[in-house]
């Protein structure tokens, strides 16, 4: 993957050289488990397996790039100790890396928590993770806020 001192392009597809485009199609045939192996996948676009490995790491779908990376949650919590910690803990269990806390004062045994997570290591769906935010006792809301890339 790129390096700290590497820039990046946005480049038409139909200004790139049929290698790069091929290495592409070869990709998506080995993520979409269209091909077992390297082998397969070049062989299947004819592509050299050198023109392959010379760009695999250098040229990416644009969706790749940008997929979905950030997530603000915004809780209504009953004022219970170890609450933040619990919901923290269930959140980093899942995968996420927790960016930014906001939390209100409890007012009549009441608070609210924003939550900015960084999503890309998820290891379950956002749905199971909100399904599983909900079920907690002392959580009264869960709303995604905004979603998008960081």
């Amino acid at each position: 993957m790129p390096g700290k001192n590497e820039k990046f392009y946005l480049v038409r597809e139909d200004f790139l050289p049929d290698g790069m485009k091929k290495t592409i199609e070869a990709k998506k045939l080995l993520e979409g488990k269209k091909a077992d192996s390297i082998h397969e996948a070049t062989k299947k676009i004819g592509l050299s397996r050198s023109v392959f490995y010379k760009y695999r790491d250098a040229v990416f779908p644009f969706q790749h790039m940008v997929k979905e990376q950030m997530l603000t949650l915004f809780f209504h919590l009953e004022d219970q100790t170890g609450a933040l910690s619990h919901l923290l803990s269930m959140v980093a269990n899942a995968g996420c890396n927790i960016l930014t806390i906001h939390q209100t004062i409890p007012i009549q045994g009441k608070a609210n928590v924003t939550l900015s997570l960084n999503t890309t290591g998820m290891t379950i769906e956002i749905d199971e993770l909100l399904h599983q935010l909900k079920q907690v006792s002392y959580v009264n809301q869960v709303e995604i806020l905004s979603s998008g890339v960081s």
